[in-house]
């Protein structure tokens, strides 16, 4: 993809959000893959682990002070986005911030930021403890 900001901006909240979920979880199913041999069940455990919206809001803290100002008004984009609901493992808050990373990795990847996205996973792996 290579999206001017201006399509990007064209696009909803939630649909930015929409596309940063598939992003995000191709990028942990892919770490997981690469850190050695589990079976699938483990992968699928540990993958919904790092997906799911109290995980994702953590990762989100961890990224705030790296990221660009452009970085930050996407973000806040999807964090500030009216969703419908929380999934019942989930804050409001811990919600919001979640989606606010999708939305961020959603333009991050119609923009053709590969580079910055892995720059940003690999940022929530340092700061996460090693999931």
């Amino acid at each position: 993809m290579n999206m001017t900001r201006g399509q990007i901006d064209a696009i909803s909240n939630l649909g930015l959000a929409h596309i940063g979920d598939g992003v995000f979880e191709l990028l942990c199913r892919s770490y997981l893959c690469a850190r050695g041999d589990k079976s699938v069940h483990r992968l699928h455990a540990d993958t919904v682990n790092m997906v799911n919206a109290p995980a994702q809001a953590k990762f989100a803290q961890a990224l705030l002070p790296h990221l660009t100002e452009p970085e930050l008004s996407y973000f806040r984009r999807g964090k500030n986005a009216h969703t419908h609901a929380a999934p019942k493992a989930a804050t409001g808050r811990e919600y919001a911030l979640a989606t606010g990373l999708e939305t961020l990795f959603g333009a991050l990847y119609l923009a053709g930021e590969t580079a910055r996205l892995n720059e940003l996973f690999h940022i929530i792996l340092e700061e996460s403890d090693g999931i």
